[in-house]
């Protein structure tokens, strides 16, 4: 058929004058094929905001259950997305307080030890000659531009450093950081983890120790997180923040005596009020009653910091493996959303070609018909 090799419009249905013009040619000569009576030069010059598509029926039917089978997969990736979410936010908003009160007691003990002969390990300042980041990356990917921004945001902090002339190195969690840069430059990076399902104390045990030995030996002069904050379910920002050494923002300086702390450094950040979701950038320390002067410690304040350091760096990480966790299932979640959508929109534009395609095959047959009739009689 000769309608099978023409080019299918999305287009609105043609004018009057266009009928008429079809119908004139056919009544001078029936013979003539379908092809031949399109005008040859108005159709490609005039202007189309819909895209050609050149395929047969057959295609076309192939194409709409191709995207009806994406549809399904996509939709399927949504709920289960959906589903996994609501534990991680849970996770979240759950484990934040304890983190931010563990944190908020450890600087205020901090704060009435530095008069005093004290020697913690965790919270001594010393020049800073080398940066360990710890990237937290997703495991998979069909996530939109989650696991992009985390990498983006670590190579611009260690484009920094080495603008300040610092030395740096990372600490990769999560498969697509680890792809990412075993391509680029494998020596840069000191440790490589994989994480699997929902983050466990074990998993951030496994590199709370690293962190510790690193930064105890001296590896290291100063630690910094860098993964993705979970805000909503909508929202999601990639943030930096000082693990070690136990200071107030603004005190790590480098052997230039020059400010190493990240400008947009989150660590004594308000993420919570009232266990709710709330973000307030303006507060620069958690504000808090601080100690009792009725308090009185039973164990000398060293053994308490080593004590609680530990703890301290276990429940910071485990936090951040909540929090990228969260936001790769939400940022999953609307991608595939997005993605579903898409492919309803995509199949109702192919379904519309189909059934143009097939009405004008069924015409131009009608039309064969008719004029082998007339041209028997």
């Amino acid at each position: 058929m000769f309608s099978s090799n023409l080019p299918t419009w999305v287009s609105p249905k043609p004018s009057n004058s266009t009928k008429n013009q079809f119908f004139n040619q056919f009544n001078q000569n029936p013979f003539l094929q379908f092809s031949d009576r399109l005008p040859p030069k108005s159709l490609s010059r005039s202007p189309s905001p819909f895209t050609q598509i050149h395929c047969r029926l057959r295609d076309l039917r192939k194409r709409i259950e191709t995207v009806k089978s994406t549809q399904k997969i996509t939709e399927a990736m949504k709920l289960v997305a959906a589903a996994k979410v609501r534990r991680a936010q849970e996770a979240v908003i759950n484990g934040r307080p304890f983190t931010e009160a563990l944190l908020e007691f450890l600087y205020t003990i901090n704060d009435s030890l530095q008069c005093e002969d004290v020697d913690c390990p965790l919270t001594v300042i010393r020049p800073v000659k080398k940066v360990a980041l710890v990237v937290i990356t997703g495991d998979r990917g069909l996530c939109g531009s989650f696991n992009n921004a985390v990498i983006k945001k670590a190579e611009s902090r260690i484009s920094e450093l080495k603008g300040l002339g610092l030395d740096c190195t990372v600490i990769s969690v999560g498969k697509k950081g680890n792809s990412y840069f075993r391509r680029k430059d494998g020596d840069l990076v000191d440790r490589f983890v994989e994480g699997g399902g929902f983050p466990t104390a074990k998993e951030a045990q496994m590199v709370a120790d690293d962190v510790f030995s690193m930064f105890v030996s001296e590896e290291v002069d100063k630690v910094e997180l860098v993964y993705t904050k979970f805000v909503s379910l909508v929202k999601s920002d990639p943030v930096i923040r000082t693990l070690l050494p136990l200071s107030v923002k603004g005190e790590v300086i480098d052997v230039n005596g020059n400010c190493v702390d990240a400008v947009e450094d989150e660590l004594f950040m308000l993420t919570t009020k009232g266990g709710k979701l709330v973000v307030e950038r303006d507060k620069v320390r958690v504000e808090g009653g601080g100690i009792s002067p009725l308090m009185q410690f039973e164990q000398d304040p060293v053994q308490i910091l080593d004590a609680m350091m530990p703890l301290y760096l276990n429940s910071q990480i485990l936090r951040a493996l909540q929090e990228s966790l969260a936001s790769e299932l939400a940022a999953r979640m609307n991608a595939m959303s997005n993605a579903t959508d898409n492919a309803i929109e995509l199949k109702r534009n192919l379904s519309i070609v189909y059934n143009r395609e097939r009405q004008a095959k069924i015409t131009n047959e009608i039309l064969e018909i008719v004029a082998g009739a007339e041209a028997l009689t």
